[in-house]
């Protein structure tokens, strides 16, 4: 069988690409209505390596079911970026196993750190649609 990849996957931002010099809450992405997706999801960190006194970026996802009441995504975290040296990683959750809404978490620590970097949900839509 034969997967048509470019009409058949989606992408959304859970976390969009900026320069970060504190921690962020990305927005609430609906897996539901329009986007309804289903199956198994991939997730994909992007992060230059970061600067500042021992900087670290860490990055977890969350579930909602009413986009306001978050709780983390048991085994949903990427392997922490430090100032080593670029992040690109890529993790993988089944939506139908998740609420509603997901979002990406990111928590920078260290001294002045600096993080430039992204969290995009690639999925595919339910079938016939």
């Amino acid at each position: 069988m034969i997967h048509n990849l470019g009409s058949k996957t989606y992408v959304g931002s859970l976390l969009g690409a900026d320069s970060r010099s504190a921690s962020a809450n990305g927005t609430g992405f609906d897996l539901q209505g329009s986007n309804d997706a289903e199956g198994e999801a991939i997730v994909i960190l992007d992060s230059e390596a970061g600067t500042g006194t021992s900087p670290t970026l860490d990055v977890k996802l969350q579930e909602s079911a009413n986009n306001s009441d978050w709780s983390d995504i048991s085994g949903a975290t990427f392997t922490q970026v430090t100032d080593g040296g670029a992040g690109f990683e890529k993790i993988s959750i089944n939506v139908n196993d998740t609420e509603r809404y997901v979002r990406a978490v990111a928590t920078l620590g260290g001294t002045t750190p600096v993080f430039v970097c992204a969290v995009s949900l690639v999925y595919s839509k339910k079938y016939g649609n």
